[in-house]
């Protein structure tokens, strides 16, 4: 099976439908920062509980403090203050004022809070409001931020610091969340050498490895690597089936291309239960890649060279792990350069953005897919649909951040 070429978007639609949903698990709340959420959370209270001030000042009646200003101020009687931390043991009556914090609970009777720039003390029980003050106003009430029953976090919501503090709001102490996906890794390739070695003329590093295991940990994933295997195909089945046996999702990379050896597809072939869902991508870089499922766990073998692997990981693999990427919406900039393309296929190209009068510019850097420090140079990537060939200097286009 060579060259079964799919769409980007299609060949990410048929992993997505053999993806199996993963277990759910329940952590305290100051380990649920990145992990996403296995069902909706609904609050069991309101927040805030009470009526509170957003200023220091004075709770008033608005009422009272109508028609107020600096030549002809609303003088008040101060009979109660709030402290914080504590219900106020009175009400505010007309023409009654009580001094407030900020956070303070409103104690009966007042609807606002003059803010204490606003007046002046007359005496130690007597306040002049210089302007007036509408109802709530620098007031938040009882459930203004969230109602007791409301689903303040929906399934499949990945949790960020804001939901965190959300959370911590609501009194939530743990969640249930969907187990991290555990992804294996595995490089191939004679002429591949560990990171520390010398390599040896026609050798390289091992760059996707790492690479790879990072970006997985990025994206909410447990990386296993599996080290890289020499070329020859009863070792990589061998450590295929083993990867297979411990992780939800395996990646290889290299051996994915049309060559005698190139092992990659026939490896995935030969275990039992295997499916080859598509041989090949439109898309440049990334059209060797291989995508396959063996008794329900997925396999996606990546090119070799580490910015098409890495380009292909952005787009095929790293939505699967994060579902909320699937519907990734590009920014729009202006290209910096002309740049061709090929149509019947998605290009993407490395840049890096400019701002020039005030408006983002994509500046491409072009390079060859084997040379990684053009990739660690741009800041994300320009995308040329399927259906055209090329853009010109000055046009807006899809720009994704890395």
């Amino acid at each position: 099976m060579l060259f079964t070429t799919l769409t980007l978007a299609a060949a990410r639609q048929k992993l997505a439908e053999r993806l199996c949903p993963l277990p759910c698990e329940e952590v305290p709340l100051a380990e649920a920062l990145g992990r996403v959420l296995s069902g909706p959370v609904q609050a069991r209270e309101d927040v805030p509980g009470f009526d509170r001030a957003t200023m220091d000042g004075f709770a008033v009646r608005a009422a009272d403090t109508f028609g107020a200003s600096e030549g002809l101020p609303a003088y008040l009687r101060v009979t109660g203050e709030v402290l914080m931390g504590q219900a106020p043991n009175g009400r505010v009556g007309p023409g009654e004022a009580w001094r407030i914090p900020t956070g303070g609970m409103l104690p009966e009777g007042a609807d606002a809070v003059v803010m204490v720039e606003h007046t002046e003390e007359v005496s130690s029980d007597m306040v002049a409001v210089l302007r007036p003050v509408a109802p709530e106003e620098n007031v938040v009430r009882r459930g203004d931020d969230v109602r007791a029953g409301a689903v303040i976090l929906p399934a499949g919501r990945r949790l960020r610091p804001q939901d965190i503090g959300l959370l911590a709001a609501c009194g939530v102490a743990r969640v249930s969340v969907a187990k991290r996906p555990v992804v294996g890794i595995i490089g191939t390739g004679d002429e591949i050498v560990g990171i520390e070695a010398t390599p040896a003329p026609g050798q390289v590093r091992d760059v996707n490895t790492p690479a790879l295991a990072a970006a997985v940990c990025a994206a909410g994933g447990v990386p296993v690597v599996f080290g890289v295997v020499r070329d020859e195909l009863s070792a990589l089945e061998e450590v295929l089936s083993e990867a297979l046996a411990a992780a939800e999702m395996v990646l290889l990379t290299g051996g994915s291309s049309v060559g005698v050896r190139d092992l990659t597809l026939r490896a995935v072939a030969a275990l039992p239960g295997a499916e080859v869902l598509f041989h090949g991508l439109a898309v440049k870089p990334g059209k060797p890649t291989v995508g396959a499922v063996v008794n329900g766990r997925l396999v996606v073998g990546l090119p070799g060279h580490p910015v098409s692997a890495l380009v292909v990981f952005e787009f095929l693999v790293r939505p699967l792990l994060e579902p909320e990427r699937i519907d990734r919406v590009p920014l729009k900039v202006r290209l910096g350069r002309s740049l061709r393309s090929a149509p019947g296929r998605e290009d993407y190209f490395r840049a890096r953005l400019v701002v020039e009068n005030g408006v983002l510019v994509a500046e491409p850097i072009l390079g060859k897919s084997g040379l990684i420090a053009t990739l660690s140079e741009a800041e994300g990537l320009i995308r040329l649909p399927l259906d055209v060939a090329g853009a010109e200097a000055g046009e807006m286009v899809d720009f994704f951040l890395l």
